[in-house]
């Protein structure tokens, strides 16, 4: 058996309920198909399919990994908060992960987002965690895409500290803008920081004839109909189920980002 190349770290399904149309049981499949040995789920701001997630993958000889892609509050421009991905290391993870959510769940006065908040991360723990740094949507990335390196750095130090040993880098590849511009400036960052750098693939299709059903889910989540032509489009039809030779093409120039993906998921039970 050959050993894996890469690991879906990245999965929104349908229990993204905004953003995602991926059956559970299908993307469990398609990943024991592509001979993938892990795969996780990181629905946006919840843990609903992952009963349904974990029992299938057992059963299909997967590992599973729980996680979740959250949302951060940012205290001095609350409108504009960033992202964060969380994955359970062990059991103590999920419990730290529940935690987290259940909190941003239940804050009073709660906007349109369940937002967790950095000290939360000191008052609940994140020993049981690994964090990936959201690519261009968390915060390291927006400060990369607007040419602030130093700003970068300080924000990449402040989570390495709050996860030391287990926060990455990371990078995505799937037609978005600035691509090339933040991929170049994370992997200098992470030269520069001795962090380690991980490729991810924010899957929220199955295939790409899928993409027209994903952005009428998306529409219908937003209040637009598919012909206005001034909608926000931050999708792409490259966000379907790469397989590992895909993302092995995709990535080649940066072969220590994938290994990284696969060393997560080795991390991760």
């Amino acid at each position: 058996m050959t050993s894996p190349r890469f690991i879906h770290l990245r999965l929104h399904s349908e229990y993204s309920i905004t953003d995602g149309i991926v059956r559970v049981g299908d993307a469990v499949k398609r990943a024991a198909a592509d001979a993938m040995p892990a795969l996780a789920l990181t629905d946006l701001g919840n843990l609903f399919g992952l009963v349904k997630f974990y029992t299938g993958a057992r059963g299909k000889g997967v590992k599973p990994i729980a996680g979740a892609d959250v949302w951060v509050a940012n205290p001095e421009v609350p409108e504009d908060s960033r992202r964060l991905l969380l994955l359970a290391r062990n059991r103590a993870g999920y419990l730290q992960l529940c935690e987290l959510l259940t909190r941003a769940y239940l804050v009073e006065g709660r906007r349109d987002k369940a937002e967790i908040r950095r000290e939360w991360l000191v008052e609940v723990g994140s020993d049981g965690l690994i964090a990936l740094s959201g690519a261009h949507l968390g915060d390291v990335g927006e400060a990369l895409a607007n040419g602030n390196f130093d700003l970068a750095a300080e924000r990449a130090r402040a989570w390495e500290a709050l996860f030391p040993g287990a926060f990455y880098l990371e990078i995505q590849r799937y037609g978005q803008p600035q691509q090339e511009t933040v991929v170049q400036a994370t992997a200098d960052l992470a030269g520069e920081l001795g962090l380690p750098l991980v490729a991810t693939h924010p899957v929220q299709f199955l295939s790409r004839d899928d993409f027209r059903a994903h952005e009428a889910r998306v529409c219908i989540a937003e209040g637009y109909v598919l012909g206005d032509t001034r909608r926000p489009r931050p999708y792409t039809e490259e966000q379907y189920f790469k397989s590992q030779a895909e993302m092995a093409e995709l990535f080649a120039d940066l072969p220590e980002a994938l290994e990284n993906s696969v060393e997560i998921a080795r991390r991760c039970n």
